[in-house]
């Protein structure tokens, strides 16, 4: 990693510009005087007094009492944990405001239009909230074990648990083993048909789809579109409805 880089990540983690500049420098000489440090940084000397005492207010910084005064880094396993610990609470201290301002889901139609959702992470985390949110119905395409994580797992158990009518269809048959102590009903489809497993989908209560693909776009990975309580929802779910009545024929012809 280059200076630059090492400057930019310690912004990323929440000290200023100078104050990584000067942490930086500090890593490189082991002790300095703020003239020292301006002279291999290019931060005006004026400006390191500054940015070095609140690096040392910050625990990142000891202060050598000479003459001149002189800076000493605190060690990198340190300055790691105490960053560590500040970025923690101010992603708590945002996301916890973030809440109190949150509109619910009534207020803003949220799963009324069309949304679409990039990356595997928060797709999972859509399809638990959304089989959590069912009222009587859950119909989860899982086209592979590795397409089902541990949340999705257990948010299905629990949907099944509550009386929801939970069916997972897949071409994978360990799925059949992962539910076989509950109520979840796993229909293994055959494989020869390519297009009942394009990708993942969801539907809940006949009318949120959720309809995901892998793609190669780096770091996405996958692409979703979902829907709610919509004509476009019921709509998708119909379809989702007709193919897998197609497909259990198939099954059993």
């Amino acid at each position: 990693m280059s200076e630059r880089e090492a400057t930019d990540a310690l912004r990323t983690l929440g000290l200023s510009n100078y104050e990584a500049q000067v942490f930086v420098a500090l890593q490189k000489l082991g002790s300095g005087t703020a003239q020292e440090v301006s002279q291999l940084s290019e931060v005006p000397r004026s400006q390191v007094y500054g940015a070095a005492d609140s690096l040392a207010e910050q625990g990142l910084v000891e202060v050598v009492e000479a003459s001149p005064k002189a800076y000493r880094p605190v060690a990198l396993s340190t300055a790691r944990e105490l960053l560590t610990e500040r970025l923690e609470r101010e992603t708590a201290r945002a996301f916890d405001r973030l809440e109190s301002l949150r509109a619910t889901e009534a207020d803003h139609g949220e799963g009324r239009d069309v949304s679409v959702l990039r990356g595997r992470q928060p797709i999972d985390d859509r399809i638990a909230a959304l089989v959590r949110s069912a009222d009587h119905t859950v119909v989860f395409v899982s086209p592979t074990a590795e397409s089902m994580t541990p949340d999705i797992t257990d948010a299905l158990r629990e949907a099944a648990g509550d009386d929801v009518d939970v069916t997972v269809v897949t071409a994978d048959h360990s799925l059949d083993g992962r539910f076989a102590s509950g109520p979840v009903n796993v229909f293994v489809m055959s494989e020869d048909n390519p297009a009942d497993f394009a990708g993942r989908a969801l539907m809940i209560d006949d009318r949120t789809v959720l309809l995901a693909a892998e793609t190669e776009d780096e770091p996405v990975g996958e692409e979703a579109m979902w829907t709610g309580d919509s004509s476009i929802g019921r709509i998708l779910a119909a379809f989702m409805r007709s193919g897998m009545e197609s497909g259990r024929e198939r099954h059993a012809e």
